[in-house]
């Protein structure tokens, strides 16, 4: 059987979120690494496998999945891991958690967004500046929303789910741009949780720069 390929690069959020998902789910993967600074991303090689010139892409099963959250969910669905709570209302809660990194926080905090917005700007450190408007916020709104759940000790639970898989990612952006989130005690138990998890050691960037 040929091994599933991750088209990845080392810092990129939504391909983080992919590789824990992969360990999580015990995936022996081969890593094509997709330089996003020398814009591999934009190849036609690439634009072939993602229209979108984005990572993850993600060859499995004979087919080319993109989109960390939908790569994640067939994920889940093959390899059966549990990545929401049952109850509907719990599953919704935590949906939002996820969907307020994924969808809101991380989006404008892309490469291409940032870079555009620190050429109008033109102003030295604009770039770190839009980081730390943006990622700040996303993760305070997150902090209020664990409220909704038990941190024992994962997001919702006794186990990983979407949300963390979203959450651990952001927060490796947080310290990198020296956005301060000193004062997230829930979050900041559900990273020490997850720091002891080896399919989240195995996914961090430091063990990913190749």
């Amino acid at each position: 059987m040929t091994k599933p390929v991750l088209y990845d690069y080392w810092r990129s959020s939504a391909s983080y979120r992919v590789r824990i998902a992969l360990h999580l789910a015990g995936v022996d993967y081969e890593t094509v690494v997709i330089n996003l600074l020398d814009k591999s991303q934009k190849s036609d090689a690439h634009l072939a496998r993602n229209p979108q010139g984005l990572v993850p892409a993600l060859e499995i099963d004979g087919e080319v999945l993109t989109q960390s959250l939908a790569i994640i969910d067939y994920l889940a669905d093959v390899y059966g891991m549990t990545l929401w709570p049952s109850d509907p209302i719990a599953k919704a809660k935590a949906q939002a958690l996820a969907y307020t990194i994924a969808m809101d926080t991380h989006p404008v905090c892309n490469l291409p967004v940032v870079g555009y917005a620190a050429e109008l700007s033109g102003k030295d450190g604009a770039r770190e500046d839009w980081m730390r408007r943006f990622i700040r916020p996303g993760l305070v709104a997150f902090e209020a929303q664990l409220a909704a759940f038990d941190q024992a000790p994962f997001c919702c639970g006794d186990a990983p789910m979407m949300p963390d898989l979203c959450l651990i990612p952001q927060i490796y952006n947080a310290d990198r741009w020296g956005a301060d989130i000193s004062d997230l005690p829930r979050l900041k138990a559900v990273a020490e949780a997850c720091a002891k998890v080896p399919a989240f050691q195995a996914a961090h960037p430091d063990q990913n720069n190749v």
